[in-house]
């Protein structure tokens, strides 16, 4: 028994040893994974202050309403939320947006927004689907090596009997050969239902008729003539369409119509070269056809009027796709989900998509012409252009294509905070001062040193020498908290304001509960008659599981501040959530290991009166508290039964 009871004691030093190695070999990577941040990055080793500590940039958004409308307070309470979400994307705290005598939104952000953040707040725009009417390549000069010719595939449908969510939607642009990598990813893309496994079928070429000089077959029965001809080559592929301009036949029959294309309209699509556009954001009436470029500006598009509004969209996400029996794959999707009207709008689209011809090879210019693709439109900007295999009725779709991964998140962002009823200017940008300042920071950190003082006085005194543990662990959580707080400002904007500094405060007294609540349980122990090492496990068993409950309860309360309230007060939950958590991992990697390797030494374990664990007057104390009014007495001085002797002799 004493061989068994010494090789469990020696495994738990080693157990405590290598726990406190592991610990500290953390703290080791998180510094130097911070300090390769300062040397190569934009890190700092100072947490990054708060707009009321350090001050900012203020934006005054002007809303712009087609036909000089007047924005109602609905349009504009939607707007300032979703400009809200576009900066909590960014990661950015402590932002406050406001609206400004219910004509103006204003943004107040820490410190020097970075170009994300300034384009998430400045480009505060509508976002449209539109049918795709004709494509070329971006640039009017051909990258090197570039052969001056290209054809691109298209999909028909291809319906799937199996069920009826459990077809695909393909959607597919012509591109150049000299598009990008990111450029052909976003063309080759494919919409289909979520949850289903998208098909592509090549159909052959010159599925659509050509006949005068409309290249494809004009959608609801319309027609199309004029100078600009096509005519299919001895391969079969359509080919440029002649020197000239576009005439339309007749008025557009609906939105997929290529009479939709103006000759004026035409002129300027030959013209467009998205290489030289400006960064003036092009009119994007829902009603008229316009002209946009690709986001690399590979491709350069004739889109008909709107057929969804991004308002409709309800959520959007990016992941890796998976099999109807619950594999993950290596293929990225983006799913799509609209709400409210939009889920029949757009089961409606799909439909009238697919009974468009579907081209299966194109020239370097597709002339005017529809086909079942589908443009996401973002300020002027094609951000996708996925064509239909089958029609989605459940408003739940699923995009694949060649995208990575960080592209099918960044599309997805902009597919979720993009959808604004109102476009804005930007009126006014002004440097503002801290509302607080450094005065106050001063004040709160004076505040923190004080309680920190006060903790430390009190577990000298309570506890003798195990006040080294008690500093030991505040210092340790302190360098934690310090360590994550500089990190979440560089990988993700994180601002300390003064609500986040009183959220720091009150961590001093979380974490001097945990110890207290775990010093008091093992003295209990010793009290029972226990030895130190056997009082430190058994003290252990029964402490965690109360500041497991407490501090759940904190960090739950954390949790419904950070969702319910404001930013002000964000900051302090979200300073408490983080304090609560490390304190836990601190009482556990460091308070625990410590003092079980502490009560190895002779110092403690003898009982020393400065050892704080005075093992004799321990054993002798008088009656003890146990809680809910009950007492407990020492077995010594407990009264004997009757015929019973206090020692368990019996009365002769």
């Amino acid at each position: 028994m004493a061989d068994r009871g010494a090789a469990r004691a020696a495994k738990a030093k080693d157990a405590a040893k290598r726990t406190l190695i592991a610990l500290f070999v953390m703290g080791a990577a998180l510094t130097a994974v911070l300090g390769f941040g300062v040397a190569r990055s934009d890190a700092t080793w100072a947490p990054r202050l708060g707009l009321d500590l350090q001050g900012g940039t203020q934006f005054i958004l002007e809303p712009v309403v087609e036909g000089g409308q007047r924005v109602s307070s609905q349009q504009l309470d939607q707007a300032r939320d979703i400009i809200v979400q576009r900066i909590d994307a960014q990661g950015t705290s402590g932002a406050e947006v406001t609206t400004l005598g219910g004509e103006n939104i204003v943004v107040a952000m820490a410190g020097r927004p970075t170009e994300a953040q300034r384009q998430a707040i400045t480009s505060a725009s509508q976002m449209q689907f539109r049918p795709v009417l004709a494509t070329a390549p971006g640039t009017t000069e051909p990258a090197p090596g570039s052969t001056g010719s290209s054809s691109g595939s298209a999909t028909s449908g291809s319906g799937s009997s199996s069920s009826s969510t459990s077809g695909s939607t393909t959607r597919s642009n012509p591109s150049a050969s000299n598009a990008s990598p990111t450029s052909a990813s976003r063309d080759e893309a494919r919409t289909a239902p979520a949850g289903s496994a998208a098909t592509t079928s090549t159909t052959p070429s010159g599925s659509g008729s050509s006949s005068g000089s409309a290249s494809s077959t004009p959608s609801s029965g319309g027609s199309a003539s004029g100078s600009a001809s096509s005519t299919p080559s001895a391969t079969g592929e359509p080919t440029a369409p002649a020197q000239g301009g576009w005439t339309p036949s007749a008025k557009p029959d609906g939105p997929t119509d290529p009479n939709n294309i103006s000759t004026g309209l035409y002129r300027e699509f030959t013209e467009l070269d998205c290489a030289q556009r400006s960064d003036e954001r092009p009119a994007t009436d829902p009603k008229k056809a316009i002209t946009a470029c690709s986001e690399d500006g590979a491709t350069k598009y004739v889109l008909g009027p709107q057929m969804v509004a991004g308002a409709d969209i309800k959520d959007a996400s990016a992941g890796y796709q998976t099999t109807q029996q619950g594999q993950v794959t290596n293929t990225v999707e983006i799913q799509l989900t609209f709400g409210g009207d939009g889920v029949q709008r757009y089961a409606q689209v799909s439909r009238d998509l697919l009974a468009l011809p579907s081209l299966s090879q194109a020239s370097p210019i597709n002339p005017p012409g529809s086909y079942n693709a589908l443009a996401t439109v973002y300020d002027g900007t094609v951000l996708v252009a996925p064509g239909f295999n089958e029609a989605i009725p459940n408003g739940t779709a699923s995009i694949t294509g060649n995208f990575t991964i960080e592209e099918a998140r960044a599309l997805a962002q902009s597919l979720k905070f993009g959808a604004l009823p109102i476009t804005f200017e930007t009126n006014q940008a002004v440097t503002i001062s801290p509302t607080l300042g450094s005065e106050q920071l001063r004040y709160g950190i004076i505040a923190g040193l004080i309680g920190l003082l006060l903790v430390i006085v009190y577990s000298v005194a309570q506890y003798r020498a195990l006040a080294l543990v008690t500093i030991g662990s505040m210092v340790v959580a302190f360098a934690f908290t310090y360590l994550f707080i500089a990190l979440l400002a560089w990988g993700y904007n994180f601002r300390l304001d003064m609500a986040g500094v009183t959220g720091l405060i009150i961590a001093i007294g979380v974490t001097a509960d945990s110890f207290i609540v775990y010093f008091e349980r093992v003295r209990d122990e010793l009290r029972e008659g226990r030895n130190l090492r056997a009082a430190v496990e058994a003290g252990w068993a029964r402490a965690k599981r109360t500041i497991l409950v407490a501090d759940g309860v904190n960090f739950i309360a954390a949790i419904v501040l950070y969702v319910l309230a404001s930013s002000g007060v964000r900051g302090f939950a979200f300073t408490l959530g983080l304090t609560t958590a490390i304190d836990l991992a601190v009482f556990w990697l460091f308070t625990h290991p410590l003092l079980t390797l502490l009560a190895r030494r002779t110092f403690f374990a003898s009982g020393h009166p400065w050892s704080g664990f005075e093992v004799e007057s321990l054993h002798n104390a008088g009656v003890r508290y146990k809680g809910r009014g009950q007492f407990d007495v020492p077995e010594e001085r407990k009264p004997a039964r009757p015929g019973v002797t206090s020692d368990g002799g019996a009365v002769v």
